[in-house]
């Protein structure tokens, strides 16, 4: 199995069968073995249903938690269950188009062992764009994890991120954020455990349909960020 795609799912009815069909025309077209998981997070809607009719082939597997537990929690549920030899999380609206993947390639095979989408680079392409007040709160909040956290990476929060199979399994085992700011926990993990990241500029389309409250959530992962020096002050690289 060379690919496994982890895509978290709250309430997608509307979204997730045209976001499949859209991953599968594409996986068709490839010459690997591949997986999608979809972590149902405790979904009031018909989101398994709708996943349900787009599987013909077989190749998605549907994870589910009986309550909503939290995109981070979801997406360590499926990587830990995943099987690729590269695994790739992404959001369940395809802000960030599948084919973007091919740019990541080349990186992982020149040893990078995670490469990340971001909005934030010089040649990213940003087709639609967010409302301004959320572009501004992204802006502050990755200055913030660059500030308290040291980090050079200038967006962590695009939810298009491939790993490596071994190095999923070894930073998700130690994951424990289950909200929104789990992104910022793993690149964090993966610096002090010095795997090689790469900040890929992608193209992005922004859905208007984002679950992200600004105000409660962006004060609950400022709290998140705040804490994880003191969380992992002794994690460091196996020897």
């Amino acid at each position: 199995m060379r690919l496994s795609i982890i895509i978290p799912a709250y309430n997608e009815e509307n979204r997730i069968g045209n976001s499949l069909k859209l991953i599968l025309r594409y996986l068709s077209k490839q010459d690997y073995n591949f997986e999608i998981i979809v972590v149902d997070d405790g979904s009031s809607d018909r989101t398994i249903e709708k996943v349900k009719e787009i599987d013909s082939s077989g190749k998605i597997k549907i994870l589910k938690n009986e309550i909503n537990k939290g995109k981070g929690y979801s997406i360590k549920k499926g990587m830990l269950e995943a099987m690729g030899e590269y695994q790739l999380f992404s959001d369940a609206d395809l802000s960030t188009p599948i084919e973007e993947l091919e740019k990541f390639w080349k990186y992982l095979n020149e040893g990078y062992d995670i490469v990340i989408g971001s909005r934030a680079l010089k040649d990213s392409i940003l087709e639609v764009r967010q409302p301004f007040y959320r572009e501004f709160m992204g802006r502050a909040f990755n200055f913030i994890v660059r500030f308290i956290l040291g980090f050079k990476i200038k967006d962590t929060q695009c939810g298009f991120k491939i790993f490596k199979k071994e190095v999923a399994k070894h930073i998700f085992s130690i994951q424990k954020i289950k909200g929104w700011s789990f992104d910022v926990e793993i690149l964090y993990i993966a610096s002090k455990l010095d795997y090689k990241i790469k900040e890929v500029p992608v193209r992005w389309i922004n859905s208007p349909s984002s679950k992200v409250n600004p105000l409660k959530d962006a004060l609950r992962m400022f709290f998140d960020v705040s804490r994880l020096k003191r969380e992992y002050r002794d994690l460091k690289p196996e020897k």
